[in-house]
Formats: structure tokens, sequence, C-alpha cells
């Protein structure tokens, strides 16, 4: 962000935000990050893969596409499925922290930042952040929560990934896609959780895991992974609808 500013019922009672999804907003992406927050939510859409950063870090990413720059979930009518990744849902708003005083305690608060130059901004037309005579609007209540939901799940996912390789469950996964004779995909570097592995799990490590809670985001990110025939299916329409455009 390069513009931002300490969102305020003064300075910007009439800030409104587009809500819309699409290219112009940065949702042509084969790949998004998730967070362990919303996993019971992705799973039911997308395939939930691990990739490593540049620090070799974990992360968890949904898949939305094949190829690079391309979301199968998005049209010229929007973001086609039930839920849409919390990173897409908060719009041009992040969660800082300031200090506060509290009945005479200092302490640091989440609070929301905006950015001003973000292009779903606007004055004129979009959901409206406050209503006319105080109060935060429904839209940006949604917003609170999102960003709660991307905090909150920013703060366990190192601990989340620390407790599977404590069990060693994560191991390198292959998804080799054939749409036919003369088209396949190969997502490479990617890891999962494995079945086996987690199948097997007894004693310490299973009750460690389960106390983490972290046992019920493992079952969910191979639940995730039927997601992929969804995906074939998309591309596959996707296809058809090109040739049958083509001359």
């Amino acid at each position: 962000m390069t513009n931002t500013a300490l969102l305020n019922n003064i300075d910007h009672q009439d800030l409104k935000v587009i809500t819309g999804h699409g290219p112009d907003f940065g949702d042509n992406i084969n790949q998004t990050p998730v967070f362990p927050t919303e996993f019971t939510e992705v799973q039911r859409e997308y395939p939930i893969l691990f990739r490593k950063d540049e620090t070799g870090k974990f992360h968890a990413v949904a898949l939305l596409g094949l190829d690079k720059g391309e979301n199968l979930f998005l049209s010229e009518s929007g973001w086609q499925a039930h839920y849409v990744p919390a990173i897409h849902q908060r719009g041009p708003f992040v969660i800082g922290f300031q200090n506060q005083e509290i009945d005479g305690d200092v302490r640091r608060e989440p609070v929301i930042f905006v950015d001003l130059d973000n292009s779903r901004i606007s004055r004129t037309h979009g959901q409206p952040l406050f209503l006319q005579h105080g109060g935060n609007a429904p839209y940006l209540e949604h917003v609170s929560h999102v960003l709660r939901v991307i905090n909150r799940g920013a703060e366990i996912a190192e601990p989340m990934f620390a407790a599977f390789e404590a069990a060693d469950l994560i191991e390198p996964a292959s998804l080799d896609i054939r749409l036919d004779d003369h088209t396949s995909y190969k997502v490479p570097d990617i890891y999962s959780i494995s079945e086996e592995r987690l199948a097997a799990l007894s004693g310490a490590k299973l009750e460690r895991l389960h106390a983490s809670g972290f046992l019920r985001a493992a079952y969910l990110v191979l639940a995730s992974f039927p997601n992929v025939s969804r995906l074939i299916a998309l591309k596959n329409a996707k296809r058809a609808a090109s040739a049958q455009a083509s001359p």
C-alpha cells in the first residue's frame, strides 16, 4: 500500500468500496494464499496445497487455475464460487496495531488502515463504509471479520506447519493433470499432507496434534484434493467455449 491512512468515520465518512472481482483488482492469478482459519470454507471449493517461500517456510495456497494468470473461477460476472478466499475479500484494507490506553493500561489494539489509492476506492459508487448518522456499515463489519480471519490465520500458520512437521506429515506432492492426448499440466514444487502417515498416527504424536487443534486442519487439506476434478471441468469448459468462439 502506498497511500495508507487510519480508517475513521470523520475523514472517510463518504468513502465507498467497489466490491466486484476481476483482473483490474488483481484476481487473475492461478494460486492465492489461504489461511488455516478459512480451511473449512476453502476445502469445499478449491484444492489446498503447500508451498515453500524463499526462506524455506511453508505456506498454504488455493489452486485457482492451471495456466499463469488464470483464475478459472473468474468470469465477466464476477467470482463464481460460494466462498472467495479472504485475501480477495479484504479489499483495500489491512490490519495494523496501535497503542491505546484502556482503563489506565496501554495495550496494542488492532486498527484498520485503508489504501486511498486502491482502485476499489470511490467517492461516488460502491459499498459505503459508514452509516449516514454514525456507526459502521454492514460492509465494513464484513471487512473487519475478514481481516480477523487473515490476522489470526497468519498467527497460527507457523505453529500449524511446525506441528505438521513434528508429526512428519508433510510430503512432496505430485499433481499431473491430463486434459487430452495433447494437453497436460504439472503443478511443480508443491507439498501436501501424507494420507498414509496421517492414518498411521498414534500415541503421543496423535495426541499432540489433536491437542494443538491442527488435526482437523490436516484432514481438511486432504479433503480438498477432489476439487482438482472441478478445476479440470472448469478448464475443459473454458477450452470448449474458446473453440466454439473461434472462426
